[in-house]
């Protein structure tokens, strides 16, 4: 097995956060390690977030969550095949968040937008948000200026 790897950086006005791709012939071994590098790099800036599930804690990847919101009076993160519970406020986890992924939608519930699938701004006064996974939910009009915003800059980017 050869341990040397070929590495190429290209410097792109138009890249808004960085993107890594990796070729080879298959996954290998050496792939597996680069992979988990480079995610161990990016999340240094952004902790993962510690969270209960089955009385058990586990801490979530900020590029896993789907969504934050609270259900009665717990606070409850969404990912693809999961739910966790955390013991932090809304308020506290919206300050770790990374601001270029997440934005508040409602008193009550946070968004990776990189987990939306579109949001419809068609109805008037209202933004139905539907993820990749098909779970639809909905922006409180209080917060619609400051989405179309958010969404507005991402599109400048």
């Amino acid at each position: 097995m050869n341990d040397i790897v070929d590495i190429e950086f290209i410097v792109d006005e138009d890249c808004a956060e960085p993107k890594v791709t990796i070729r080879s012939k298959a996954k290998t071994e050496q792939v597996d390690r680069i992979i988990e590098a480079i995610e161990n790099a990016a999340e240094t800036q952004y902790p993962s977030i510690p969270a209960y599930s089955d009385g058990k804690l586990e801490f979530i990847s900020q590029r896993d969550i789907m969504r934050i919101r609270t259900e009665g009076r717990h606070i409850v993160i969404d990912t693809k095949n999961k739910y966790y519970i955390v013991k932090q406020t809304l308020a506290a986890l919206e300050n770790e968040l990374n601001r270029d992924r997440f934005i508040r939608i409602s008193q009550s519930e946070i968004v990776n937008i990189y987990k939306v699938k579109h949001f419809d701004i068609s109805v008037a006064g209202t933004i139905i948000i539907e993820f990749n996974n098909g779970v639809k939910t909905y922006a409180s009009r209080r917060r619609i200026k400051a989405i179309k915003s958010f969404l507005s800059e991402r599109e400048g980017k």
